[in-house]
């Protein structure tokens, strides 16, 4: 993240829809873009954005390829990511979500809904950090916990 603006990769191979993106986004978030499949893992392994945007219909490597590479790599699966896309077909959405997307939008969106979608998402994303980070706390204080019961009935056998 740049000081506290998240980080929002948008993947399009379209110029003017990375545009609209970046001018919707830009005033929130700190927005950087791909243009094809093979950059935007690249791009996303190297600056390990908050949240993805990708476009499902790009030459060479589908956003579907995209988002199944990112859910297969331990350093980007958990990068929530959105698609964005002119399939409107309810087995694409399908698709997508089970290829593990958090949300699935059609082109062309009303920049308000993209707005929400990602502060929507972002924030669920932030929260179950947070909600992890409690559970290996807790859990780290309970094997400890462990840890001094068994030195304890070590000494009292």
């Amino acid at each position: 993240m740049n000081g506290n603006r998240e980080t929002i990769l948008v993947v399009d191979d379209v110029p003017d829809n990375i545009d609209v993106l970046v001018g919707i986004l830009r005033e929130d978030y700190r927005v950087i873009f791909a243009t094809n499949g093979p950059d935007a893992l690249a791009t996303a392994q190297r600056q390990k954005p908050d949240l993805i945007l990708l476009d499902v219909m790009m030459p060479g490597m589908s956003g579907f390829e995209v988002c199944t590479r990112l859910k297969h790599d331990i350093r980007t699966r958990d990068i929530p990511v959105i698609f964005i896309t002119a399939l409107s077909e309810f087995r694409d959405e399908e698709k997508g979500l089970g290829l593990g997307a958090v949300d699935y939008l059609h082109k062309p969106s009303h920049p308000a809904v993209v707005m929400q979608r990602v502060r929507v998402h972002l924030q669920l994303h932030n929260q179950n950090r947070a909600l992890e980070d409690k559970v290996r706390e807790r859990t780290r204080d309970l094997e400890q916990s462990r840890i001094e019961i068994v030195r304890r009935l070590g000494r009292a056998a």
